[in-house]
């Protein structure tokens, strides 16, 4: 991997560094509903609805997690209250990070600003920043800026704000569709893959591939 000096290194949190368990959530609230056999299944609908809700009108997170799995629920002919989106929610503010990331996060914190642009709403993310193990410099989230990734608006907004250019970040993420794949199509040429198995790779968008976040301090030379 070849090194770079980033002004500041971006990272996605959900998923990436908060260990983001909304198919466990899911799963346990409608253990009583959908069989064993299909859960898997009904939490990955769940996931793709989700993705399209944040494709649309901007709506603050509990309700995207509320229209996701009521769609999720109308599929699979299940009943569905607001107390099983409740649930959820309240399991998401209680996650904590991947056992990797503090230390990972902490030996690049010394020497560059960290950033997160996140999917999340300024109430949430409170629960998860202190938990990270490292000062974080800066977080954005989709509250603030009024769309979700994988749209562009958050990115164009984060740039801005940290008035640089897309060459002069380095954003890492474990996940292509959110934030990978519109990195590069926004011409943020440092771009760090943080391989979970969320996704497949797909080497086309040019990244440095990671199995955790106790590697991203050789891609950065430390």
């Amino acid at each position: 991997m070849a090194v770079f000096k980033p002004k500041f290194i971006t990272f996605d949190c959900y998923g990436t560094l908060i260990n983001f368990d909304m198919a466990g959530a899911a799963a346990s609230v409608f253990a009583d509903r959908i069989s064993a056999e299909n859960l898997r299944a009904f939490t990955t609908d769940f996931a793709r609805y989700r993705l399209d809700e944040v494709l649309g009108a901007f709506k603050l997170y509990p309700q995207v997690v509320s229209n996701a799995l009521q769609r999720t629920c109308d599929k699979w002919r299940v009943t569905c209250t607001a107390e099983d989106s409740a649930a959820i929610m309240t399991a998401c503010a209680s996650w904590g990070p991947h056992p990797d990331v503090p230390a990972g996060l902490a030996r690049v914190a010394g020497e560059f600003p960290l950033v997160l642009l996140t999917n999340s709403t300024d109430r949430l993310i409170a629960h998860h920043v202190p938990r990270l193990g490292a000062p974080i410099h800066m977080t954005i989230t989709a509250e603030e800026v009024g769309a979700y990734k994988p749209q562009m608006k958050g990115f164009e907004y984060m740039l801005d704000k940290l008035n640089c250019g897309p060459d002069e970040i380095l954003h890492v993420s474990s996940s292509l569709r959110y934030d990978l794949m519109t990195a590069h199509d926004l011409g943020i040429v440092h771009k760090v893959f943080v391989n979970r198995g969320h996704e497949p790779g797909t080497p086309y968008y040019g990244y440095s591939e990671i199995r955790d976040i106790g590697g991203l301090a050789a891609v950065v030379g430390l």
